[in-house]
C-alpha cells in the first residue's frame, strides 16, 4: 500500500491519495470526529465570496471544500494533483468543475481569481512556500487567501494529549476503517512536523500576502490563517 515519505516527494504523495480516494471524506470524519464540517463552514465565511465571483480551492481532493461555494451559487474551480481524488469527485459533483494542477506550478493566469483557499493540503506540498506565492500570483490585487491547516494546540497539557493521540491512537483507528492505514501515519507525522500558528503567518508574509490573521479552532487543533494580496 502507498505510503508517502516525509520528503513529500510528488509522486508519492499523489499516489498515496489516489489510494485512499474512494474511502477519504468518510475516514476524515471519522477521525475529526466529525469537526470536518464545521471547519469548513468556517473557511467559507472567511473567505466571503459572493455570487459572480470566483474561488480558486487547492488541493481540493474530491471536492467537498468547494462544495459550500458551488452551492452558493459562486464559481469555484476545484484544483487537484490526485487523479483519483478528482475521479471521485467528478462523479459525485459534476456540476463543479474539477482541474489537475500542481500548488507548486498553477495551470491558470495572473489575477484570475477572487480568492484562493486551501483546506488541510499546503502541509502535503513537497514547497509550500512556493504554493503560497502561485496562490500570490492567481490571485487579483485586493483578493482573499484562506488556509485551514492542523496546527499546535495551544494548550501545553493538551498538546501532548493531543500528539500521543495523532502517534499512537490514529493509526490503529485508520487500520478499522481505511484501506490504507499506511497513509494515516504519514498524515499522522505531517501533522506532528508542521509550523506552529505564527510559524505559518510568517510564511505567507514571506510570500508577499498582507495582514495576515489566524484563529484558531478547537484548542488549535487547526488554524484558519487569512490574508489578502496587496493592491499594487
Amino acid at each position: 500500500m502507498s505510503r508517502a515519505s516525509l520528503e513529500k516527494h510528488t509522486e508519492e504523495v499523489q499516489a498515496m491519495f489516489d489510494d485512499v480516494a474512494p474511502r477519504y471524506d468518510v475516514v476524515n470524519d471519522i477521525l475529526s470526529l466529525g469537526q470536518t464540517r464545521r471547519w469548513r463552514k468556517i473557511v467559507f465565511d472567511a473567505v466571503g465570496a459572493k455570487p459572480g465571483q470566483r474561488v480558486l480551492d487547492l488541493a481540493a481532493g474530491t471536492g467537498t471544500s468547494s462544495e459550500p461555494f458551488a452551492d452558493a451559487g459562486i464559481g469555484v474551480v476545484a484544483c487537484d494533483f490526485s487523479q483519483g481524488m478528482l475521479k471521485v469527485g467528478k462523479r459525485r459533483r459534476p456540476d463543479i468543475d474539477f482541474v489537475a494542477g500542481d500548488a507548486t506550478n498553477l495551470p491558470f493566469e495572473d489575477n484570475s481569481f477572487d480568492a484562493a483557499t486551501i483546506s488541510f493540503g499546503l502541509r502535503n506540498v513537497n514547497e509550500p512556500k512556493k504554493a503560497l506565492a502561485e496562490m500570490l500570483r492567481v490571485t487579483k490585487p485586493g483578493g482573499t487567501l484562506v488556509i485551514a491547516e492542523f496546527s499546535h494546540p495551544t494548550f501545553a497539557p493538551f498538546r501532548t494529549v493531543y500528539t500521543e493521540y495523532l502517534m499512537k491512537a490514529l493509526p490503529p483507528i485508520a487500520k478499522k476503517v481505511s484501506s490504507n492505514p499506511a497513509a494515516y501515519v504519514y498524515l499522522a507525522e505531517s501533522i506532528r512536523d508542521w509550523p506552529n500558528q505564527d510559524g505559518l503567518a510568517a510564511w505567507i508574509d514571506q510570500a508577499g500576502w498582507d495582514s495576515c490573521r489566524y484563529r484558531n479552532l478547537s484548542g488549535g487543533i487547526v488554524a484558519v490563517h487569512r490574508a489578502t494580496k496587496p493592491l499594487v
